[in-house]
C-alpha cells in the first residue's frame, strides 16, 4: 500500500496498550513532536481484547498514517507489525513492557520516551524481515501470525505460560526465572520430524527448538550471536542438554561464550580453540517445518503464549517490514 502523496502533510498515529501506558503524558508528547515536524493531527487508536492491535493498525493505514506508533508490550508491537506487513508504512516503537524485545534487538531507546518520539518523527526509516508462522492445531485447525524476534516450541513457550503475571509487572523479565521453576516438573525433551528448507525430513530430541529473527534476550542474554533481523534467513537454536550437566553447559554456551567472550577478539579466539558445546545446536534457514511426535507442545511468540502447536510451518518474509530508527 503506498505510503501519502508528497503534497499532503504526513501523519503519525499511535497505537497504544491503555494498561501499559499514560496516554494522557505520550499525547502530550506526539502533539508536540508533531507540531514541531510539520505534520498533520495525530490519530490515536487504543488496543483492546478483542482487538491487539492487527484492526486498527489497518484502521490507521487507511485513513493515510505514513508511521504507526506502537506503544505498550511485545504482544502490542508484534500485533502492530503484523498489520503493516508489506504496507510501506513505518513502525515506531515506544517501549512500554517488560520484554521489548524488538527494540533491545534494534538497539533503541528502552526508558528515553522523549528520544523515542523523536526518532517516530526525524529517524531514518530501516528495512527488516517479518517472521511468519502457520500453527497447526491438535484438531487440524491452524491459524497464521507474524513475529519479529523469536518462536519458541518447548520448555521457553512452558515458562512463558507458567510465569506468574502480578510478579512479572512487579519485577519485569526477572519473574520468567519463576516461570522457569514452575515448569520443572514438566522438564522432558520433545522428539519432532523436522525439514529446513524443504530438505529431507529429519528428527531430533530437544526440550526447547528457538527460531530466531533476532538474537537477544532480556537481561542481554545472546542466545544467537549470529542472527540478523535483515538477513533474509533464520537462526536456529535447539536446547539439547545431556547429562547431569547439561543445563550448565547450555549456559556456559549461552551466558558465557555468546555473552562474553563473543565480544572481544580474545574470547572468540577462545571460542575457537574450544570444544564445541553439543548441549546447544545451531542451524540456519528461511524455511522450517515441525511436527511433534506425541501430545501437541507449548508454543510461544515474541514472548506471548500461543497455545499448544501440533505441527509448525515457520518462514522468513524478507524486507517486510520498514523500523524508524535514529537518525544516521
Amino acid at each position: 500500500m503506498a505510503t501519502p502523496s508528497a503534497d499532503k502533510k504526513q501523519r503519525a498515529a499511535l497505537v497504544y496498550n491503555p494498561i501499559k501506558v499514560d496516554i494522557d503524558k505520550l499525547k502530550k508528547s506526539i502533539q508536540s513532536a508533531s507540531k514541531a515536524a510539520g505534520w498533520a493531527s495525530p490519530l490515536w487508536f487504543e488496543t483492546s481484547v478483542s482487538d491487539g492491535g492487527q484492526g486498527v493498525t489497518a484502521s490507521a493505514i487507511r485513513r493515510g498514517a505514513s508511521v504507526v506508533i506502537a506503544a505498550g508490550g511485545d504482544g502490542t508491537v508484534r500485533a502492530v507489525a503484523e498489520a503493516l506487513r508489506g504496507s510501506g508504512v513505518s513502525l515506531a516503537l515506544l517501549p512500554s513492557g517488560t520484554g521489548n524485545l524488538l527494540a533491545r534487538n534494534l538497539e533503541l531507546p528502552l526508558t528515553n520516551i522523549e528520544h523515542a518520539v523523536k526518532i517516530a518523527f526525524t529517524g531514518d526509516d530501516r528495512t527488516i524481515d517479518l517472521g511468519m508462522v502457520e500453527i497447526i492445531r491438535a484438531d487440524g485447525a491452524s491459524e497464521e501470525h507474524a513475529f519479529l524476534v523469536m518462536a519458541g516450541l518447548g520448555l521457553d513457550a512452558k515458562m512463558i505460560k507458567n510465569t506468574n503475571t502480578k510478579l512479572k509487572k512487579a519485577v519485569g523479565w526477572l519473574a520468567y526465572v519463576d516461570g522457569i521453576t514452575r515448569s520443572l516438573p514438566e522438564l522432558k525433551p520433545v522428539r519432532i520430524s523436522y525439514s529446513l528448507d524443504e530438505g529431507p525430513e529429519r528428527t531430533m530430541n530437544a526440550h526447547t527448538i528457538i527460531v530466531g529473527n533476532c538474537g537477544m534476550l532480556p537481561g542481554g542474554l545472546l542466545l544467537m550471536p549470529e542472527a540478523k533481523p535483515d538477513d533474509g534467513k533464520f537462526d536456529i537454536a535447539a536446547l539439547r542438554p545431556r547429562g547431569p550437566f547439561g543445563w550448565a553447559m547450555v549456559w556456559r554456551k549461552v551466558a558465557w561464550e555468546n555473552g562474553v567472550l563473543r565480544k572481544s577478539a580474545i574470547g572468540r579466539k577462545i571460542i575457537d580453540l574450544s570444544t564445541d558445546v553439543r548441549d546447544v545446536t545451531y542451524l540456519v534457514g528461511a524455511d522450517l517445518r515441525m511436527t511433534v511426535e506425541g501430545k501437541p507442545e507449548d508454543f510461544q511468540l515474541d514472548g506471548d503464549q500461543f497455545g499448544a502447536a501440533r505441527s509448525v510451518h515457520t518462514w522468513v518474509d524478507p524486507g517486510a517490514l520498514t523500523v524508524k530508527v535514529p537518525s544516521g
